[in-house]
């Protein structure tokens, strides 16, 4: 089984709403409602499977607000925030594709679902004021 299918098949096992999927590239965008995820970005990039959740652009950064997200880091059980290219925040968090279960890729979705349940409010929160 390709990686793409076996990654498919754990998405569906782990009850996330597949909203489209490009076989060409490798890449999913999945949501799960219940936990507040929407967009969710699934990349299938040999030798690695790219989970990546855009939050909002920052506009207004400050050097506070910089510390405020590399301290949440610290916190967060897998992932990390990240900018993008185009200053958009998002939580991006890597996995190996060659030996993936779905344990491992349920850590890593647990862990954005565990980090917008506790951090939802102030997130929100800071992209208002961007």
């Amino acid at each position: 089984m390709s990686a793409f299918n076996k990654v498919k098949e754990y998405l569906l096992e782990l009850e996330y709403n597949i909203l489209s999927e490009d076989l060409e590239e490798e890449l999913f965008v999945v949501e799960k409602e219940d936990s507040g995820i929407s967009q969710l970005i699934i990349d299938c990039e040999e030798p690695i499977l790219i989970i990546e959740y855009r939050l909002f652009k920052i506009t207004k950064g400050s050097e506070a607000l910089y510390i405020e997200l590399l301290r949440k880091n610290r916190d967060i059980i897998h992932g990390a925030f990240a900018m993008a290219d185009d200053n958009t925040l998002i939580f991006r968090d890597t996995l190996q594709l060659e030996h993936l279960d779905i344990n491992e890729l349920d850590g890593s979705l647990e862990s954005l679902e565990l980090l917008l349940a506790e951090y939802g409010n102030r997130i929100i929160e800071i992209s208002k004021m961007q």
